[in-house]
């Protein structure tokens, strides 16, 4: 009974001392980190574990020296035992704390709510998928380290390892896709492929990443659902990444219009409706005739903006401007089917034609920019060293 209450005794008083020692190394450093960053993430994330870390340390050296004269007691041998194991979760539970801290220090350096935050996503992609993969770690190493406590997993242990060889080729053939995943994940993380809150287009559906881990990537689609696909999806098959490189990108509005459609008064009127809007970025507003057969004309209004979002807005905002135009302004612009009937030898007063005055055509250096798309401008210009080729190979 005396050495029950001895071991009770010590073992609170070094809990006492621990938690005052804690308790004064938070107040310390909270108050001279003040303008440090890394101090402040550490007494606020870091501070729980530290003191528990501490008290469960300081609660074993106390048993472990209070009861020096009870060495064959079982109840000593299996309090140890479970001190060691509280150990070993505490110290794992202020490593991690204290990496994850540092990663939180390192993420502040990167803001991701500016319009050019390339960059800052991909740090804070590899930085998330790297937490994961040493907080997995440290949960396997720790769960290792305290069942290696026990002497009879220690002896199986050694039985296990002369076999390991045969055990990690069966491991590998079970867990196949698993590890192809997380390797996957890893090579996203480090390849600049995919990076969170990209803009891609996958199985048909435009969304934004959402979550990037080892095993699995969520695409917030546009009208808010969710779509899930395994890591290795993103390294086994074709993809759109519109953020690859930078947020502005192109987009397409068509038309099918009939052949009196005034092609430049129309060019006119887009180049007016995108100015007038701020979804416009001020890069690219081009009107080009990409076809003429089947009796119709097909007109490519290509346009440009900042971000993908703005950019489904704005060619949205075009198509329905310029249809009401053509409707209103240029009815006679309006598909339609020609059918003649007549005389088969001309002689109707309306199948003579007088021939028209010849119009003087614009020359190649008097073509707006709103005609061009590989060049008339700088952006143009950089566009057409970019796609050097065949005619017939461009959009």
């Amino acid at each position: 009974m005396q050495s029950y209450l001895v071991t009770a005794v010590v073992a609170f008083a070094a809990a006492a001392v621990a938690l005052f020692l804690a308790a004064i190394t938070h107040r310390l450093i909270r108050r001279f980190g003040r303008r440090s960053l890394l101090l402040t993430e550490l007494t606020d994330h870091a501070h729980r574990p530290f003191q528990v870390a501490v008290t469960v340390l300081a609660v074993q050296l106390g048993v472990r020296f209070s009861t020096g004269y009870a060495i064959g007691t079982p109840w000593r041998k299996v309090l140890l035992h479970f001190l060691v194991l509280c150990a070993i979760a505490t110290a794992a539970w202020l490593v991690a704390s204290l990496l994850v801290v540092v990663e939180d220090t390192a993420l502040a350096r990167f803001r991701v709510d500016v319009p050019d935050n390339r960059h800052a996503r991909r740090v804070r992609t590899q930085v998330v998928m790297l937490r994961r993969l040493t907080i997995a770690v440290i949960v396997i190493l720790t769960v290792g380290v305290m069942l290696m406590t026990f002497p009879s997993v220690r002896g199986i242990g050694a039985g296990v390892l002369t076999s390991a060889g045969v055990v990690g080729v069966v491991a590998a053939l079970a867990a196949q896709s698993l590890l192809g995943n997380v390797f996957a994940g890893l090579q996203l993380a480090f390849s600049d492929a995919v990076r969170l809150d990209d803009v891609v287009v996958v199985e048909g559906e435009w969304g934004r990443i959402e979550e990037l881990t080892l095993s699995y990537v969520v695409v917030q689609i546009w009208d808010d659902r969710r779509l899930i696909l395994p890591t290795s999806y993103f390294t086994s098959k074709p993809f759109q990444n519109w953020t690859r490189t930078e947020a502005a990108v192109l987009g397409t509005a068509e038309f099918d219009v009939d052949w009196a459609v005034p092609v430049q008064i129309m060019r006119e009127e887009l180049r007016r409706l995108v100015e007038g809007t701020e979804l416009w970025d001020g890069r690219v507003c081009v009107l080009q005739v990409t076809d003429a057969t089947g009796g119709t004309v097909r007109l490519r209004a290509l346009v440009s903006a900042a971000d993908a979002g703005s950019l489904w807005d704005l060619r949205c905002l075009v198509r329905e401007h310029m249809v009401a135009w053509v409707r209103d302004n240029r009815p006679t612009a309006l598909p339609r089917m020609r059918t003649e009937l007549g005389d088969a030898d001309s002689n109707l007063p309306w199948q003579w034609v007088q021939p028209r005055r010849p119009t003087r055509r614009t020359t190649d250096a008097e073509v707006p920019d709103d005609a061009r798309v590989f060049g008339g401008s700088d952006d143009g210009d950089a566009r057409s060293e970019a796609f050097v080729g065949p005619e017939e190979t461009r959009p």
